[in-house]
């Protein structure tokens, strides 16, 4: 008796109408996956893992078809989406969780703010694998590039230990023109820098202004600047098994 298909719930932080997620989504079906597209009605980039809207109210929600494949949109967060997932909202939980294609990269140790990226750990949070995937441009033309190495990346994962995450940065080039996949450490900010200065009306302000700055080697910023997909595994908050800090503050309130 031949086996179900593994049930992969798609989101992203772009909306469930944004370009990656259409492309990604008919991709991964065509790959013989169970997909379940649960996503923002709106663009909910930058909110990492929030989940507002589960307490005391109804969470409206969008349905559409598009080449066979049912886009659900939430009015909610990307973890909302994986959290409501899981949870049976839509049908039977998913076995996998795939996050993306999300419009512009998703690189360095500030990726906690990245929706995209937060799906995927919610997801981890949950006891479920999961893969985020960005491409390299505000304007991409290139989509199944990216798709086709999501597609790659969710058949390795599956294999592997529940709540595994990696992150993916697919440059914005067809597929035969990448240079090769390498593991990538997460770059340290350098392309920006906050200046402070002051409004027309008076009021003190912050403008963040892009850098020239040579990012690190090896990081994912310089790696996808020389045209590889970058893949960094990622966990989310652990505790350090450490009393120092404990120990310490009883001290002072005691002293």
């Amino acid at each position: 008796m031949p086996l179900e298909p593994l049930r992969v719930l798609i989101t992203n932080d772009d909306g469930y109408l944004a370009p990656g997620i259409r492309a990604l989504a008919p991709a991964i079906a065509g790959l013989g996956y169970d997909v379940l597209v649960v996503a923002p009605l709106l663009d909910e980039s930058g909110v990492g893992s929030a989940r507002a809207g589960m307490v005391d109210r109804p969470i409206r929600t969008v349905t559409e078809e598009e080449h066979g494949v049912t886009f659900i949109g939430i009015e909610g967060t990307p973890a909302l989406a994986v959290t409501l997932g899981f949870v049976g909202a839509f049908g039977p939980p998913p076995d996998l969780v795939l996050s993306g294609i999300n419009r512009g990269l998703n690189i360095g140790v500030t990726i906690f703010h990245s929706g995209t990226v937060a799906a995927a750990l919610t997801a981890a949070e949950l006891g479920l694998s999961a893969v985020a995937v960005s491409i390299d441009s505000d304007d991409p033309a290139f989509w199944p590039t990216a798709a086709t190495v999501a597609g790659e990346a969710l058949g390795w994962i599956e294999d592997e230990p529940a709540g595994t995450v990696v992150t993916l940065n697919v440059p914005d080039r067809p597929l035969e023109q990448l240079a090769g996949v390498r593991h990538a450490s997460l770059a340290v900010p350098k392309r920006t820098r906050l200046i402070g200065t002051t409004a027309p009306t008076g009021e003190p302000m912050v403008t963040i202004e892009r850098t020239n700055a040579t990012p690190d080697p090896g990081t994912d910023e310089a790696l996808l600047r020389e045209g590889f997909v970058t893949v960094t595994p990622i966990v989310g908050i652990r505790e350090v098994r450490d009393d120092t800090a404990a120990t310490a503050l009883a001290k002072r309130l005691t002293r």
